[in-house]
């Protein structure tokens, strides 16, 4: 069973900066392409931001030019710098392959932009 610990979260102010981590028990290179997914509060999951393997990054719309995701295979580990945080960016963050795997998901890290 792969076990995948999302962390870094927390409750920021709009304007703020977070760095999350996700650290994988299984070697991500094998798997390819790692994501970033979001949940906001009564909403469905959805996709922010993936990286392939070698390192093509696609993010949506809505965090273009703020969020930055980065892998690093030999840690099993894939990063999300975000800046610019706004209220609307508040979601449990989860990390999976892209597109996900079902024994892939962890619990996530809240991440909360309040003043």
């Amino acid at each position: 069973q792969v076990q995948v610990v999302e962390s870094g979260g927390g409750l920021v102010q709009p304007g703020g900066s977070l760095r999350l981590s996700c650290a994988a028990s299984a070697s991500i290179l094998d798997i390819g392409a790692m994501g970033w997914y979001r949940q906001p509060p009564g909403k469905e999951r959805e996709l922010v931001v993936a990286i392939t393997r070698g390192g093509y990054r696609n993010y949506a719309d809505s965090v273009k030019g703020r969020f930055t995701i980065s892998r690093d295979n030999a840690k099993n580990t894939v990063y999300l710098q975000m800046n610019s945080l706004k209220p609307e960016d508040t979601a449990v963050y989860y990390c999976n392959a892209n597109p996900p795997l079902r024994g892939w998901w962890g619990q996530g890290t809240q991440v909360t932009v309040s003043s």
